[in-house]
């Protein structure tokens, strides 16, 4: 199983209950290039019906400048929770505002300068 990233494949590496990992095309021993996907089924109670929950992580080890060490990992993660009986519309609402909002201006200052407020 395969999954696709921007221009990239990944492959299935490992596999764990609700829980796959998938390595990039430049992932090696000592360089990380790892997508990692997770899933928690909602818990529903009398009163609420519950939440599912997902995970998707990206971890891939950067070159750096004017630092101490040559290389670090950067890590790209979303946590993300979806109640039971919410509509794919109001879902794919959610995903297309995110999207749009961490490749905006603002998104990339967050990531890039820690900048939460311009």
């Amino acid at each position: 199983m395969s999954l696709s990233v921007n221009t990239k494949t990944y492959s299935a590496d490992s596999f764990r209950p609700d829980t796959i990992k998938y390595v990039g095309p430049a992932n090696t021993v000592s360089v990380k290039d790892i997508v990692t996907l997770a899933r928690t089924a909602p818990k529903p109670t009398v009163e609420f019906s519950g939440v599912g929950r997902t995970m998707a992580k990206l971890t891939r080890t950067l070159s750096l400048t004017n630092a101490l060490t040559p290389t670090a990992d950067g890590i790209l993660e979303l946590n993300a929770q979806v109640p039971v009986g919410a509509s794919a519309t109001d879902v794919d609402a959610l995903a297309t505002d995110f999207a749009a909002w961490i490749t905006s201006t603002q998104g990339k200052a967050l990531l890039k300068q820690q900048l939460i407020n311009q």
